[in-house]
């Protein structure tokens, strides 16, 4: 799973990286500084989650473990936080802000999915999951 992770890592930064080379803005206006703020952090701290989230990583709803350590200590879901700040923050480095609507269609997706593991979660580990979904955010 490790080597799963620094793989898609990669991949994703090289292509933010890539993208944003191709799209370097003429002029660094505080708005695309902010967007860059974004982008970093979001991609940093999704990097974090993924890895914090070890084994317990799947691309369907699974409950393997319940993971209640780091990020998730106080975010729940902090993959698809992390990711959308990244891609907002990417949005206004491109100075595309028509493109939130990307981020609009996404939301409710990420929305849904949370919905599903959170079911999928409490199903399995019952009143610890309410436990832990009580003391955390989102």
């Amino acid at each position: 799973m490790v080597g799963r992770n620094i793989l898609l890592t990669l991949v994703v930064g090289l292509a933010a990286a890539y993208a944003a080379w191709q799209y370097v803005p003429a002029e660094w206006t505080p708005i695309r500084l902010l967007g860059l703020g974004l982008a970093l952090i979001g991609f940093v701290m999704w990097t974090v989650a993924r890895f914090q989230l070890g084994n317990s990583l799947a691309v369907t709803a699974q409950a393997k473990q319940l993971v209640t350590r780091g990020i998730y200590s106080k975010i729940r879901n902090p993959i698809y936080v992390f990711a959308s700040v990244f891609i907002v923050g990417f949005i206004l480095i491109l100075g595309r802000p028509k493109w939130m609507w990307i981020f609009a269609l996404i939301l409710p997706l990420q929305i849904w999915r949370v919905r599903k593991e959170a079911s999928v979660l409490e199903a399995k580990f019952g009143e610890e999951y309410r436990k832990y979904r009580s003391a955390t955010w989102f």
